[in-house]
């Protein structure tokens, strides 16, 4: 590519990064394909949907958006494109996303996916170079754990990029700023659609939330809103373009996992009767009388 944000390399890379002093952890990162700028990256304890979503955000937050993401063909970004397309999809006229591929596709970025780690050389070979010389400032920093592993990251990066960054062919930038009819934090999280209940409340996480009055003042009754689940641990309702804090985020993030996006709890579902020997049946009572074979049901007929 000739010009810097036309296309961004993303991976992960699983290694003992600590040597030992404490727990493995995966770096996410993502590379410029013309410049060789890491716009991002962040220690995770796997490879997970979350991590890849904050790299995002933070890519977009310091250049922009990019034309397009490269990446391998992981269950993140894709789901398996060999089953077969369920009911929903057929209806909709196209596959259900998984929350990486709904944000890229929000965020008007395509998708590459590559055929093999040959085909990622420049975000092969950066976990190389990373594994020899981040590995290094992260041994004489004396990280042991995944926050002092992220400081080190964070002061590691601009150098690495002073260092190895190259001058694209056309000088001219394609990064894209970010609409502002798009909420950054609201697309660059976990979006599960959901139908309010005549009490305006929501189902969630085995809960009930209650929703906020609406700033036109009309009901929540009857609507279809998305919950997003922020990357800082936060809940927000969004609807019709507006967003609305449903929880303050914890102090601490919590570790975030994607949920089904094609279930949809039940809202007024009553709880299951837990089982107990009580409520089991007995067994029907066996018979004293035994079965009487075919052949003994008739008299047999004697011939003269």
């Amino acid at each position: 590519m000739p010009r810097a944000g036309m296309l961004l390399q993303v991976d992960g890379s699983r290694h003992d990064w600590l040597e030992g002093r404490g727990p493995l952890l995966t770096l996410i990162g993502a590379i410029d394909d013309v410049t060789g700028i890491v716009t991002a990256a962040t220690f995770r304890d796997a490879e997970d949907a979350a991590g890849y979503l904050e790299v995002f955000r933070r890519t977009v937050i310091r250049h922009g958006r990019p034309l397009a993401v490269y990446s391998d063909r992981h269950g993140i970004f894709i789901k398996d494109p060999n089953r077969p397309p369920t009911l929903a999809e057929q209806l909709a006229g196209k596959r259900s996303f998984t929350q990486v591929g709904r944000a890229l596709d929000e965020a008007a970025i395509a998708w590459i996916g590559a055929s093999s780690p040959q085909a990622k050389g420049r975000v092969e070979r950066l976990w190389g170079t990373k594994q020899d010389r981040l590995t290094s400032e992260l041994r004489r920093a004396g990280a042991a754990t995944i926050e002092q592993a992220n400081i080190v990251l964070a002061r590691y990066l601009p150098r690495h990029n002073r260092r190895f960054a190259i001058a694209p062919a056309d000088p001219e930038p394609a990064w894209r700023a970010w609409p502002d009819e798009l909420d950054l934090d609201g697309v660059f999280g976990f979006c599960y659609p959901r139908r309010v209940a005549n009490d305006a409340t929501l189902a969630w996480a085995g809960t009930s939330l209650a929703l906020p009055r609406r700033p036109d003042g009309r009901s929540w009754t009857g609507r279809s809103v998305t919950v997003e689940e922020r990357l800082d641990g936060s809940l927000w309702v969004g609807a019709d373009g507006t967003h609305q804090r449903l929880i303050e985020a914890p102090a601490a993030a919590p570790i975030l996992r994607a949920r089904r996006l094609e279930r949809i709890e039940p809202i007024d579902a009553e709880p299951e009767t837990p089982v107990t020997a009580d409520s089991i049946p007995p067994p029907p009572a066996a018979s004293s009388s035994r079965p009487i074979h075919p052949w003994r049901r008739y008299p047999a007929v004697r011939p003269r």
